[in-house]
């Protein structure tokens, strides 16, 4: 089955699906009134698993939309941080909140009928499969995949649970600039309605990654279950320096500085690609299939033999790159790092530039006179009507949940945008050009090359999903 078809197909399924006992009690006839949440007893119950930094936005939003009686994370003070804000925000009730290290425990709850994943990129897969067996819903944060092969893997099993994904490229649902609203969403209407002609090229600058000196051997914190935390990758030393993002965790291997290392994460590529790449996709009409040839260049802050760093202590991911994504139709996407971070959208008759602060262009001005027709824009967000604001995307995931209906930042169309940042990485780590099949969804002409789609997984923490 293509993904094309697994889109189509899904309002199908998932409307049949409604009658199965796998739906949570709030949806049933009788508490039709939950459409509004206006009662206690007809919200859905939350659990959190990854409460870290970034959780301290994610959470916060689906609190506004649910009740959470379970919060987990490998590292306990980030779970006495979590269960301190959600027990303050649920003051008035008198739910139990439980803290969870091993996130199995939390999926064994029956009464959970949402969770978020808020956790490094390469425990999001896993994590997201095991909830949809378990019959949760899911809210996951961007990039949802390590692999392309992750992204197979995830598309199999919510063609076989039909529960209700949302991955948090929040970019499709809540960036305004200005007195403009929904600005990510009007400029693929723009691309997308004809007005800028036939598309040539889209531009994604999503800016580079940092380097590090190298970084010590250090004692792992009492708080933090490193065998765990790792999970899928690796076992290594746990490393920390002197520098970094993250105040508590500088220049480490772990929480905010995991994104420079190939072992976590795709640097820059995935961080931010996952943004760009996806709104560039969607304005090309990609979200669907794919590049046929993806290459590039790339500066790399540690020597690399056959793809692979060859230093464990100093961050590995490509600190700039020029990569050129070649479609079937002659269009190309371009992910670099340099100039002004955003998406520049071009065509034969016109060009926009679309960033979280700005929306310009001769065709953006033109809207004053000839504005965008709405039935296109709900089209765009799946039917839904797009209201922007700070808590957007969440309320658009909560609706799909009731409804059971396609998120707007569906697992489809993440997937192919994620495998266009994958195939860029393995191009700049290999070296060379990769040729891609859309259709089969492989690497061809390049046996090598073709295994990168996905990577060995440490034992106990596999992925185990055939596809």
């Amino acid at each position: 089955m293509t993904q094309q078809s697994n889109r189509r197909d899904f309002m199908k399924a998932s409307t049949a699906a409604l009658a199965g006992a796998t739906m949570p009690y709030w949806f049933t006839a009788e508490s039709n009134r939950a459409l509004g949440f206006q009662s206690v007893n007809d919200r859905p119950i939350l659990g959190c698993i990854g409460t870290g930094d970034r959780w301290d936005a994610v959470g916060p939003n689906a609190l506004h939309l649910s009740d959470c009686v379970a919060v987990c994370d490998v590292d306990s003070d980030h779970v006495d941080k979590a269960h301190k804000r959600v027990t303050d925000a649920q003051k008035s009730q008198s739910r139990e909140v439980a803290k969870y290290e091993d996130y199995r425990k939390l999926l064994d709850r029956k009464d959970i009928d949402v969770i978020t994943i808020v956790t490094p990129d390469h425990w999001h897969s896993k994590i997201a499969i095991d909830a949809m067996r378990a019959g949760k819903d899911v809210y996951c944060e961007k990039p949802l995949t390590l692999t392309i092969q992750e992204g197979k893997q995830i598309i199999k099993v919510l063609n076989e649970t039909k529960r209700v994904f949302q991955v948090g490229t929040q970019q499709r649902s809540e960036m305004n600039a200005g007195p403009i609203k929904n600005q990510f969403l009007k400029a693929v209407a723009i691309a997308r309605s004809g007005r800028l002609g036939k598309i040539t090229r889209v531009q994604c600058a999503i800016g580079g990654a940092p380097t590090s000196d190298e970084i010590p051997v250090a004692e792992v914190p009492k708080n933090l279950n490193w065998d765990m935390w790792l999970g899928q990758a690796p076992m290594t030393d746990y490393l920390q320096g002197k520098f970094g993002n993250n105040k508590k965790y500088p220049e480490a291997r772990t929480h905010y500085e995991f994104r420079w290392w190939y072992e976590y994460s795709g640097g820059k590529m995935t961080d931010w690609g996952a943004h760009h790449v996806d709104i560039a996709m969607w304005a090309l009409g990609m979200d669907n299939s794919g590049p046929i040839s993806v290459e590039g260049t790339a500066k790399h802050p540690v020597p690399y033999d056959n793809g692979m760093p060859t230093v464990s202590n100093r961050y590995n991911a490509a600190t700039s790159f020029h990569v050129t994504a070649k479609f079937q139709d002659g269009a190309e996407l371009i992910i670099r790092d340099d100039t002004d971070n955003g998406v520049l959208i071009e065509g034969t008759e016109g060009r926009i530039f679309v960033s979280r602060g700005s929306l310009k262009g001769a065709p953006v001005e033109e809207l004053a006179n000839n504005p965008l027709p709405e039935d296109l824009l709900k089209k765009l967000y799946n039917g839904k009507e797009p209201k922007g604001g700070g808590n957007a995307h969440m309320e658009n995931f909560f609706n799909c949940v009731k409804d059971r209906g396609l998120p707007v930042s569906d697992v489809y169309s993440h997937h192919r945008a994620m495998t266009t940042c994958h195939l860029a990485n393995i191009a700049i780590r290999l070296g060379r050009k990769i040729e891609w099949n859309p259709e089969t969804e492989l690497i061809v002409n390049d046996k090598d090359a073709a295994h990168w789609i996905g990577r060995e997984q440490r034992k106990g923490y596999e992925i185990d999903v055939s596809v």
